[in-house]
């Protein structure tokens, strides 16, 4: 895209406010609410379809989605979706390393590990009470 290109494309402020407002989960009635009482859902519907708005009226709904004025004004949707999608679409970050690390894990290696600690427990297990009988057993001669 070219410079005469960029100034020619104009930004949509009502489709921005539209977007916001969805953004910040609030209905058309909510906003029409907090925009004062010659306001309803139709007021906003139109105002969401002008291509720019005055700054006083910008200005307002701004202070009402509690968000700079300059966001409505400058937000483009198609940047961010390009943002968004060479961030997200690559694999590697900034710092060379995997945005999205793979763990290679063999389920029945696990399992078998798992197993092998099992026999290593039961082991011991045997080996203490072995030790313990042959104490017991010892006890029983020397009380004869």
């Amino acid at each position: 895209m070219t410079n005469t290109d960029a100034m020619q494309k104009q930004i949509h402020q009502g489709r921005n406010v539209k977007r916001f407002r969805e953004m910040l989960g609030i209905k058309q009635e909510a906003l029409a609410i907090e925009l004062g009482d010659d306001w309803n859902q139709q007021k906003i519907s139109l105002l969401e379809q002008k291509e720019t708005i005055d700054n006083g009226l910008l200005k307002q709904v701004s202070a009402a989605l509690k968000i700079p004025a300059e966001a409505i004004e400058n937000f483009d949707e198609e940047q961010a979706v390009n943002i968004i999608s060479n961030t997200f679409n690559s694999h590697d970050n900034a710092s060379g390393m995997n945005v999205y690390p793979t763990f290679n894990i063999n389920p029945i290696e696990k399992w078998l590990e798992a197993i092998e600690e099992n026999k290593k427990l039961y082991e011991r297990l045997l080996h203490a009470e072995r030790e313990k009988n042959e104490l017991l057993q010892k006890m029983l001669q020397e009380k004869k």
